[in-house]
């Protein structure tokens, strides 16, 4: 019998979109020579999905009829994991886990699940041997008997031991890896990512067996695969961090089940990655002598405050064209506090070099880090240091005012608990607080010319 003629179509590697053919320039995304070609093959009738519903659900009920019942979330005995997923783990889950190679990701889950003794965790590998992964499992240095290893790609294996042995958590290893007969492409592909995610995405719905799944990001730091992936799952965590430094960050940008505006913290160590209960303590650098251009600003990571040391060096542009750098800071807000310093304070630093660091390695996004920024950027141009038991948090407007900030009451907080003296905010945050049940000394500022007057004359 002759076999019918392939289907070929072509996927943007970037969004997902599809097209009958090639195209330079993805009409979805914009992206450039981002279209493969792939084949594709309708599935068979006999190889359809390994799963069926014994108890059909209606197609439609009145949602005053639907009962609601709090779900039972899985401790992962991991507290800065715990706070990023919201609480735990929720059955039938569908978890996606990114991060660049080498970051920690496969150390993360395999801690998870060495810890959780007394879960039974099924830990599916298409990138190691079962004897890297024993390895890797000593060098952490937990022993857990109810953790198994399934060194497999191919799927359809996958959902056959899976839905046989019913584990309590399916850790995918990475998704990337895994393949399925329904699809002729190779693993990997955008049809193979898609087809694979939607099968195991059925199995954690119909089962209640939460799903995690490792995925690669592409070079610009996004997750690889089609857009839909990130659509199709129900949360979506980043692992970041700088392989140069300690520090690990592990966020969340999509969270069915809780707010994505909390972080977690960890410090990678030769026994693997150790939870930062007090990332203050761990970030601010302890110095025995004063030096000018360092500064440290209150943050806030969801409803966590953070003290961070920012450090700012300003020297005469040597090459002519002075040079903006900033490392964890975005360059256009610092662009834009040096415009505002030299219109509203007269400091000529357009003709000057200006380089900024955040201590730690890590990324930040407050608004709030304006103030000790600037605070920073004058001590290093006057040579002047900042005493150290000081600390600043505000937002720095166009006109050179400083705006309030949210969860003032928490960041004061958590400066006096680290021992600072004396903390500098917006006048306009003040309203409403009792600043007589605070020990340290707040000043109110309104303008940056009332603090540079404060602080360096």
């Amino acid at each position: 019998m002759a076999s019918s003629k392939l289907k070929t179509i072509f996927f943007c590697q970037s969004c997902g979109a599809q097209s009958a053919k090639w195209v330079g320039k993805c009409s979805s995304c914009g992206a450039w020579n981002s279209y493969v070609e792939e084949v594709i093959a309708k599935p068979s009738t006999a190889a359809q999905p390994y799963l069926t519903d014994q108890t059909r659900k209606p197609l439609a009920r009145k949602i005053t009829d639907i009962q609601f019942s709090e779900e039972q979330r899985i401790d992962t005995l991991d507290k800065e994991l715990n706070r990023v997923l919201g609480g735990g783990i929720i059955p039938g889950s569908l978890i996606l886990l990114g991060g660049e190679p080498g970051i920690g990701k496969s150390t993360l889950l395999l801690q998870m699940a060495l810890r959780m003794n007394g879960s039974k965790i099924y830990y599916v590998s298409g990138e190691e041997s079962d004897q890297q992964i024993s390895l890797r499992a000593q060098r952490l240095g937990i022993q857990n008997e109810s953790c198994f290893v399934v060194t497999e790609i191919l799927l359809e294996n996958i959902l056959q031991i899976v839905t046989h042995d019913k584990p309590d958590i399916l850790i995918i290893d990475s998704i990337q890896t895994l393949y399925t007969q329904l699809i002729e492409s190779s693993a990997g592909s955008i049809s193979q990512i898609r087809e694979c995610a939607g099968q195991l995405l059925k199995l954690a719905k119909n089962t209640g067996i939460p799903v995690w799944l490792v995925g690669h990001i592409t070079k610009d730091g996004n997750l690889a695969g089609p857009k839909m992936l990130e659509h199709m799952v129900d949360v979506v965590l980043q692992f970041e961090g700088d392989r140069n430094h300690l520090f690990r960050i592990l966020r969340s940008s999509k969270n069915r089940f809780g707010s994505t505006s909390e972080i977690g913290i960890y410090e990678m160590i030769n026994e693997g990655l150790r939870e930062v209960e007090n990332p203050s303590g761990a970030l601010l650098t302890h110095k025995d002598e004063a030096l000018s251009g360092t500064a440290v600003c209150v943050t806030m990571e969801g409803i966590r405050p953070i003290l961070l040391e920012i450090q700012a060096l300003v020297s005469t542009a040597a090459y002519g064209t002075p040079q903006r750098s900033a490392t964890g800071f975005e360059t256009r807000r610092l662009n834009m506090l040096l415009a505002v310093l030299e219109k509203r304070c007269g400091f000529q630093l357009s003709i000057k070099d200006v380089f900024l660091n955040l201590t730690g390695g890590i990324k930040v996004e407050d608004p709030a880090m304006d103030l000790a920024v600037v605070c920073a950027i004058l001590s290093s141009n006057e040579n002047i240091e900042l005493p150290a038991s000081i600390c600043f948090a505000a937002e720095v407007g166009l006109t050179g005012e400083l705006r309030p900030v949210t969860r003032i009451e928490h960041r004061i907080a958590e400066a006096e608990k680290l021992g600072f003296k004396r903390i500098y905010v917006s006048k306009y945050n003040l309203k409403g607080i009792q600043l007589n049940k605070f020990k340290i000394q707040i000043v109110s500022i309104g303008r940056i010319e009332e603090l540079y007057h404060q602080l360096f004359h």
